[in-house]
């Protein structure tokens, strides 16, 4: 499934935002703090993201595409991973971006996590 957000924030400070860890926690309010990762992602790169409450899960990143502002990571462990791909897009015809997450997860899981995505794209494309 899908989840996008179009808005005003150029494309390449949306991207710098999107892959610099110390970045997530002032647009995915979901997440607290990330530990491990410094600094922009590479793949290979692994950490934890300390999420609400004591919620904490280990993260490994796959790829990343900088060129095509595409990245992926997978997040959890064993049978309760999900895999996300990530991208940021500049249509041609808009002068913001847009922010999208490809979530590999059951669909019960997926239709849970999609505000909160959804949510979190928006406050990442916003000027």
């Amino acid at each position: 499934m899908r989840i996008e957000a179009s808005g005003p924030r150029p494309a390449d400070d949306a991207w710098e935002q999107y892959t610099r860890t110390s970045a997530w926690p002032e647009w995915a309010p979901q997440i607290r703090a990330v530990r491990g990762v410094s600094g922009r992602i590479a793949p290979g790169d692994r950490g934890v993201v300390h999420g609400p409450f004591p919620l904490r899960v280990p993260f490994t990143i796959v790829s990343v595409d900088p060129a095509a502002r595409r990245w992926t990571w997978r997040v959890g462990v064993g049978p309760l991973s999900v895999v996300l791909d990530h991208g940021i897009d500049r249509p041609v015809a808009f002068e913001g971006c847009t922010a999208w997450a490809d979530v590999h997860a059951p669909a019960l899981l997926v239709r849970a996590y999609a505000p909160l995505a959804r949510l979190a794209l928006r406050r990442l494309v916003s000027a």
